[in-house]
C-alpha cells in the first residue's frame, strides 16, 4: 500500500470506530481486527502503520469527531508530510479543502475534562492519560522465582514485587513462560492493588468483581494456593474465562459464583460475615486506562457515570454483609474521578461507622482522601484509586 492509500484506509476505520463509540459498538482493536481480516492485502507492515494512524488520531481528539476524516484533518494540521498525502491520487484521501473543519483537540469531552480537573487531574497529569502505556507482566510465584527467571527479551524490574515491564508491542503471549503459566501481563498499578489486598495463606478471600480473573490469580499466588478463594462476577462469558487461565497458573480457586444482578446477597448467603478480605475491584469509567483504550472516553456519558457511581456504592454494601469483624474490604477502581474514588469511600465511611481507613504500605501512590491514587504521570502505572478499609 503506497502511505497515502495508508492514510484513506485509517480514515475509514476511524469511521467505524466513531459509529461504534456513538452506538456502543465494538472496540477501536477489534474493528482494526476485522478490517485486516476484511483486507488481506495488506501486509504487516501496512497494518502496523494503519494502526499508529488511527490512535494517533483518537487520541489526538477531545470531543467525538464529526467522522474519520475530521479527525486525520486535525493530525494533518501539524504534519505537513500527513497533509501532503490527502492529493486525490488512486486510493488516496481527496485534497484538503481550504474551508474544511478538522476535529477539535483536547484531553476528552469538555463536560469529563471539567470533572477530570475538579478531582485534581489536569495539565500534564490528564495529558498523560493519552500517553501510550507499556507492557508489564506479574512472575507468578506459584509456579516461578523472579530472580531466576529468564526470558527472551531484557525486562525492566519495577518497583512492584514480581513486576516486570517490556517494551511495547512485546509478543509475551508466544513465549513458552506465558503458555506454561509462568508470567501474567497485568498492569503494575493492577499488581500494586493485590499487593494492598495483603492477602494471606488461610485466609477466605473474595473477589467479588473478578471478571476474567486477572486479579484472582494474583491472590491466589499470594495465598500460595493456601486458603478458601471465591471468584464472583455477573457476567458468565468473562468468568468462564478463569477456569483455564487458573489451569495454566496453578492458581487453586475454591468456587466461581455467578452472581445474578440485584440477588447477590442470595448466591452468596452461605459467606455472610465469613471473609477475611473482599476485594471489590468494581465497574467504573475507566478514565485511568485511556492509555490503552483512548476512544473510550468518547463513550463515557454523565448518565452513565451517575449509574456507575450508584452501582458501586450498592457493591460496597453488599460486601460490607461478607467481611467478618476484624476482616478488611479492599476498594479498587480504575478511575481518576473522585465520584468513583475518594469521594465514594468517603461517603461509604459516613455511612457504615464499623469500617476504617487504613492507608497501605505500597511503594508507589499519592494520598487522595482514604485512599490512594496512581497516575500514569507520578507512577508510569495505569491511573488506580485504592481505599483499605478495616472492619471492627
Amino acid at each position: 500500500m503506497t502511505p497515502a492509500a495508508r492514510v484513506q484506509s485509517a480514515i475509514e476505520i476511524l469511521d467505524a470506530v466513531i459509529a461504534a463509540a456513538r452506538t456502543q459498538g465494538a472496540p477501536a482493536d477489534r474493528i482494526l481486527a476485522d478490517w485486516a481480516r476484511g483486507n488481506r492485502y495488506a501486509g504487516s507492515k501496512d497494518r502496523r502503520a494503519i494502526r499508529e494512524l488511527v490512535y494517533a488520531a483518537i487520541r489526538a481528539c477531545g470531543p467525538v469527531p464529526a467522522n474519520g476524516r475530521s479527525a486525520m484533518l486535525l493530525r494533518a494540521k501539524n504534519d505537513p508530510e500527513l497533509a501532503a498525502l490527502f492529493d486525490g491520487s488512486a486510493h488516496a484521501p481527496a485534497p484538503i479543502g481550504s474551508d474544511e473543519a478538522a476535529a477539535q483537540p483536547g484531553i476528552a469531552p469538555p463536560w469529563l475534562e471539567e470533572r477530570l480537573a475538579a478531582s485534581g487531574i489536569d495539565g500534564d497529569e490528564a495529558a498523560a492519560l493519552l500517553s501510550r502505556a507499556p507492557l508489564d507482566i506479574r512472575v507468578n510465584r506459584l509456579k516461578a522465582n523472579p530472580d531466576t527467571l529468564e526470558l527472551p527479551v531484557n525486562a525492566e524490574t519495577l518497583a512492584v514485587p514480581g513486576a516486570l515491564r517490556l517494551p511495547a508491542g512485546t509478543m509475551v503471549e508466544e513465549w513458552p513462560a506465558f503458555a506454561e503459566g509462568l508470567i501474567e501481563v497485568q498492569d503494575a498499578g493492577s499488581q500494586l492493588a493485590c499487593l494492598a489486598a495483603g492477602a494471606k495463606a488461610g485466609e477466605t478471600v473474595i473477589d467479588l468483581c473478578a471478571g476474567a480473573g486477572g486479579k484472582t490469580l494474583a491472590l491466589a499466588a499470594a495465598m500460595g494456593n493456601h486458603g478458601t478463594l471465591i471468584a464472583c462476577d455477573t457476567d458468565r462469558r468473562r468468568l468462564g474465562q478463569l477456569s483455564p487461565r487458573a489451569e495454566r497458573a496453578g492458581a487453586e480457586i475454591t468456587q466461581t459464583v455467578l452472581l445474578d444482578p440485584g440477588r447477590e446477597a442470595e448466591a452468596l448467603a452461605d459467606w455472610q460475615g465469613r471473609a477475611d478480605l473482599v476485594l471489590v475491584d468494581a465497574p467504573c469509567s475507566g478514565t485511568g486506562t485511556w492509555r490503552r483504550n483512548p476512544e473510550s472516553r468518547w463513550r463515557l456519558t454523565a448518565r452513565e457515570l451517575d449509574r456507575l457511581t450508584a452501582l458501586q456504592a450498592r457493591l460496597l454494601d453488599i460486601a460490607t454483609k461478607l467481611v467478618k469483624p476484624g476482616g478488611r474490604l479492599v476498594y479498587v477502581t480504575c478511575s481518576l474521578l473522585d465520584e468513583e474514588g475518594a469521594g465514594q469511600v468517603e461517603g461509604f465511611l459516613a455511612a457504615n461507622p464499623r469500617f476504617r481507613a487504613v492507608t497501605p504500605d505500597l511503594p508507589l501512590g499519592s494520598r487522595r482522601g482514604p485512599g490512594l491514587r496512581l497516575t500514569p504521570l507520578r507512577d508510569g502505572t495505569d491511573g488506580f484509586f485504592i481505599a483499605c478499609l478495616s472492619a471492627t
